[in-house]
Order: C-alpha cells, then structure tokens, then sequence
C-alpha cells in the first residue's frame, strides 16, 4: 500500500521472501481473498498485530514449500490452507503450524481460499462462543457477506432443526432464500426486530451474529429472547449506542464482544483444531461449498475492494495468482 486510503493505494509490489521462524510454515500461495478487515487496515485502522507482515490477506491457500524450526507437520508438498495476521496477498506467505489445515483434492485453491476468515469466523462465534443448540432460532445480519453465508451453511448443516432468519437488501433476499434461509427480511423496508417477535411468536431469537454494532444495538436485544446471545463481530454501524440494561437484566441476555485475528497464537490454534475435526469434513465430502462471487487476478485487487466497499458482491471475492 502506498499510505492509506482508497483502492488507488494498492499496487503490486515486490517484497522480500519471507523465511518461516520457529514453529512456522513457508507457502506458496495460489489463492487467498478478500475480507472486510482488509478494507479497514487499508484505511489505517486495523493495524497487523506486532510481528505480522504489513501486506494485506488474512487468508491464504497453496502447497507447503518449507518448514522452519520446530515445524514438524505438514510436510513439503501439501495442499492447504492457513488463517495468517498478514501477508496473504504475496505469492509466499509464512503461517504458524497450528494455523494450517490440509485441503482434500476435492477442494480447488480458489474455493479453499475462501475457508478459514469467513468460516472460522462464523463457527467460532456461533457455535464456541454464542453454543447454539439444535432448534434454537438464529438470527444472521449481512445477507450474501461471506461471514453471513458461511454462517446460513454451517448452521443447516450442524443443527438443521435451528430456524435461520436472515436480514438483507432487496437485490439479495430471494438469493439469501434460495442458500436455505427460513425467513428473509429486508433490513431497508421492514423493522427486523418486528418481524423476529412475529415470526417466533414473540419467543424471539436465541443467537445473533452481528457486525453492524451501535445501529442495530437496539434492534438486536428486542429481537432477542429469554438467555438469548449477542454475538458482536463487528461495528460498521458504529462503535457506540444507548440501550436498556434492565431488559438486558431481567431477560437475562447476554452480549458476547468477538475478533479472531489479535487471539494468541494457542487459542486460535485451539480453535482451528476444533474446526479441522468439526467442519473440514463437510467441504471434503460436498456438503458444504464455498461461495464464490468472483475470482481476481492479483493485478486487478483494487477492484476487488471496490466490490467489497460497495457491498454488490455476493459470497467471497478470491485473489488468484
């Protein structure tokens, strides 16, 4: 990036090869993708944490070329894929070992590329943090995002008895219906809180997963139920609202602040492990298929932003090399 601010900023660059350090692997990467954390580094204000490379791409997937100490699986030669705090938009990139899945050949690089943010993500906070059990009702923010379509797959194939309700813009409700959402809503039109107390005959929601923050703070609690769970992941509403703490006390619910990239590097390789043996199984056997909406060439990254910034995409926006 040349400074922060648009798209204009990116360009392609060269960069020193990275060496793998302790407990590392060295990939060479054939696809990664964009995700809405890129588009807030690139205007300054998502900084890697310490020791991450400056180079966007939180999400990488390639063939192991090189180990670093330490570093006993997986071996040169394998297809993966790997959650890294930077340096997914480079031709090699350095992951910690625990951060790093293997892929079956059923999976190309492009689809692979679209697992571990958007994936881990949902999974993490869904089903971790939030334990949405099989019948509770869910309601999913961002309809046709990545983080919301991985969510709608996970959820009709690890409780498939959970009503799914998703809010979205007009131009994607009838393809967010055809994903296997329950009840669509258009978040423009229709008072989403309303139309959760109608359509659970005023039992509410049980989970929701959140990344618009202050705007929709109120709107969020109405909708949930006795014990419900607010899963916040992010604040593109804005960071600040006023709402009811008595309601939040009396309905004993419970508001559940979440990021993934600045975990240490344990826990994520907690969670990775976790999700390797939960869901990894399902891309390997088609029940589950990642969204594509289009793949780029790396030259043509500023318009992959420009996709991302303007919310016209639907499912993920892959970087091939």
């Amino acid at each position: 990036m040349d400074g922060f601010g648009g798209p204009e900023v990116l360009r392609i660059g060269e960069a020193e090869k990275p060496v793998p350090g302790e407990g590392q692997v060295l990939i060479e990467v054939a696809a990664t993708s964009v995700n809405r954390p890129d588009i807030v580094q690139r205007l300054g204000n998502y900084p890697p944490p310490p020791g991450e490379s400056d180079i966007l791409g939180l999400e990488v997937a390639g063939t192991v070329v090189a180990l670093g100490p330490g570093a006993g699986a997986p071996a040169i030669g394998e297809r993966v894929i790997a959650l890294v705090g930077g340096g997914g938009y480079a031709e090699y990139a350095t992951a910690h070992a625990g951060h790093v899945m293997r892929i079956s050949d059923a999976l190309s690089f492009e689809q692979a590329a679209c697992i571990c943010e958007t994936y881990i993500t949902a999974y993490l906070n869904l089903f971790m943090l939030a334990e949405l059990a099989d019948g509770e009702t869910v309601l999913l923010h961002g309809g046709g995002g990545g983080v919301n379509t991985a969510g709608l797959q996970l959820c009709k194939a690890l409780v498939p008895a959970s009503p799914v309700i998703v809010t979205a813009s007009p131009g994607k409700v009838d393809r967010v219906r055809e994903l296997g959402a329950d009840l669509v809503i258009d978040y423009r039109s229709e008072d989403f809180a309303a139309v959760v107390h109608g359509y659970t005959k005023k039992a509410g929601a049980a989970v929701i997963l959140d990344h618009i923050g202050g705007l929709y703070l109120e709107g969020n609690l109405r909708s949930l139920g006795i014990g419900g769970r607010l899963v916040l992941i992010g604040v593109m509403g804005g960071p600040k609202a006023e709402f009811n703490l008595a309601r939040l006390m009396v309905k004993r619910q419970r508001i559940i602040g979440s990021v993934l990239r600045p975990r240490p590097i344990a826990e994520k390789a907690a969670i990775i492990e976790e999700f390797d043996r939960t869901v990894m199984p399902l891309f390997a056997t088609g029940r589950i298929a990642p969204l594509i909406h289009e793949v780029y060439p790396i030259e043509r990254v500023a318009d992959a932003h420009r996709a991302m910034e303007s919310s016209s995409h639907f499912g993920k926006l892959v970087l091939a090399f």
